[in-house]
């Protein structure tokens, strides 16, 4: 039996038990794909990280990232929240550490820069890995079925539901006030008959949804369901928030935009969240989104394998 170290991070908070819950192993050298699968299935937290060395020494870090059910490519919080995390080590791998990270992730390079309160680290900002892309739109009737809502709480005027990533797709849904965005609640059985029906049976189907609550300044609250990956709900979902601000952006009519919004989320669940977005658009295109939050310690202890 070998004994490997963890942290838990609560991530996109400043307290304690609030924020989402993320379970790190700083140094996973020698575990094999099946013991990272089962330990991400004993945690039973949204996602588990596994930070390795990395295959090219001009990095910070390889990355791996798992729910209880699969391995993700990226994901928000378990890179804020390693970064974070990573932040408050001396060196990396033998390495003297720095305020700028890389990490190596099956989605390709995640540049992380610390977040500092004086010489503390209190959290870490992330720049998603890809470029905006928009997948398959979904009837607004079906996803409000999926969610427990009428079809009239759907909103369709600036867009239907449809899918945005930036390294991990989501299904972003409009909702009409807050009221309805804390009615909603999932039906697996539905989710997984819609999932059935997608014409790209790979595309995993969730649903991100929002309202806007303040337009100056722009201000959202959101909730993501997921219960297919065996996550009924997610209290702060960083890689739904960016693509969510990409998308954003996107439709609005500004060639050239700079937005900076928070994203609240985890309300409903009692873990208040809040993920703050920098979305930078180009000549019509967005070229970058950056995704930040503070995180806060919670629990430290060894895993025998």
């Amino acid at each position: 039996m070998t004994l490997f170290g963890f942290v838990t991070v609560d991530v996109f908070t400043a307290k304690r038990f609030g924020g989402n819950p993320l379970a790190v192993i700083p140094d996973a050298r020698g575990l094999s794909d099946n013991a990272m699968a089962t330990i991400a299935r004993e945690f039973d937290y949204s996602e588990t990280t596994f930070v390795l060395p990395p295959n090219d020494p001009a990095n910070s870090a390889r990355v791996r990232i798992f729910t209880p059910t699969t391995e993700l490519p990226f994901a928000g919080h378990p890179n804020v929240g390693t970064g974070y995390l990573l932040g408050q080590l001396g060196s990396l791998f033998g390495k003297p550490r720095s305020d700028e990270l890389r990490f190596e992730e099956n989605a390709g390079l995640v540049a992380v820069e610390l977040m500092r309160d004086g010489t503390q680290v209190v959290g870490a900002s992330i720049v998603a890995p890809e470029p905006l892309t928009l997948g398959p739109v979904l009837d607004s009737a079906t996803v409000a079925d999926c969610i427990g809502l009428p079809q009239s709480a759907i909103v369709t005027t600036r867009h239907v539901p449809q899918y945005a990533s930036v390294g991990l797709p989501f299904l972003c849904v409009a909702i009409v006030d807050l009221e309805s965005l804390g009615r909603a609640t999932p039906n697996p059985v539905l989710f997984r008959a819609t999932h059935e029906e997608l014409d790209d049976p790979g595309l995993e189907f969730n649903i991100y949804a929002y309202t806007v609550v303040s337009t100056d300044p722009l201000a959202v609250r959101a909730r993501m369901f997921a219960p297919l990956d065996g996550v009924p709900e997610d209290p702060a979902t960083g890689s739904a928030a960016g693509a969510l601000g990409a998308f954003i952006a996107h439709l609005q009519p500004d060639v050239d935009l700079d937005l900076h919004f928070p994203i609240q989320q985890g309300i409903e669940m009692g873990r208040p969240s809040q993920i703050d977005l920098s979305v930078r658009k180009r000549r019509g295109s967005v070229e970058r989104v950056a995704i930040s939050g503070q995180c806060v310690d919670v629990m430290r202890g060894t895993i025998e394998v």
